[in-house]
């Protein structure tokens, strides 16, 4: 009687953690506002962000029921809503170069309309004419030099998360953010590549 017993218990957990989905899905509204937080930073030459590490809500109680899939899921993945962290050492390294590039003229030529944010999160020369020709080998190192830190920037908030898959997504949001960031004037692509205008 007991082996029949512990065959049904064995074979009940079996079908429970078989019907368990466990989806590590990326999370939009997270990243979105990790990444406004530090394009603010960037843009708006305000103070370092502050760290996002607040203390866990008070536990709730447990349901009996709950209880035995809380010994079967693990607790990694009983989380109520994800969390983006993108405030590490390198991250804060390059959000201070980007800031000192930004305010050493790279505004000014945003503002300028020499250059604008590409529809893929990076910077892109979009009218040298509107830069001396004695200074555009300067801004071209600038625009690459910026653009460096930016795709750095994206690898390394995805992997400091434990993804790098998630990259593209973290590329793509933070596109996002710097084209709605931006102040009236200044010029973005649009998803087909062609300059516009705030």
């Amino acid at each position: 009687m007991r082996k029949i017993v512990y065959g049904l218990l064995a074979t009940l957990m079996v079908a429970l953690v078989g019907c368990v989905t466990i989806n590590v899905y990326f999370p939009e509204a997270a990243a979105q506002k990790a990444a406004d937080q530090f394009i603010g930073t960037v843009l708006e030459n305000a103070k370092p962000a502050p760290k996002t590490d607040t203390p866990p809500p008070p536990a709730k109680q447990a349901q009996p029921s709950a209880m035995l899939l809380n010994l079967l899921v693990p607790v990694a993945y009983a989380g109520d809503a994800p969390n983006i962290r993108i405030q590490n050492a390198t991250t804060e390294a390059i959000r201070q170069r980007m800031q000192s590039r930004f305010n050493g003229g790279l505004g000014d030529l945003f503002k300028s309309g020499a250059v604008g944010f590409t529809h893929d999160g990076m910077v892109a020369v979009r009218d040298a004419s509107a830069v001396p020709l004695s200074q555009r080998a300067q801004v071209n190192a600038t625009v690459a030099e910026e653009n460096r830190d930016r795709a750095a920037l994206y690898r390394e908030v995805a992997s400091a998360n434990g993804h790098p898959e998630w990259e593209p997504q973290i590329r793509a949001t933070f596109a996002k953010g710097w084209i709605e960031r931006a102040p009236a004037g200044w010029y973005y692509q649009d998803a087909a590549g062609a300059w516009k205008r705030k």
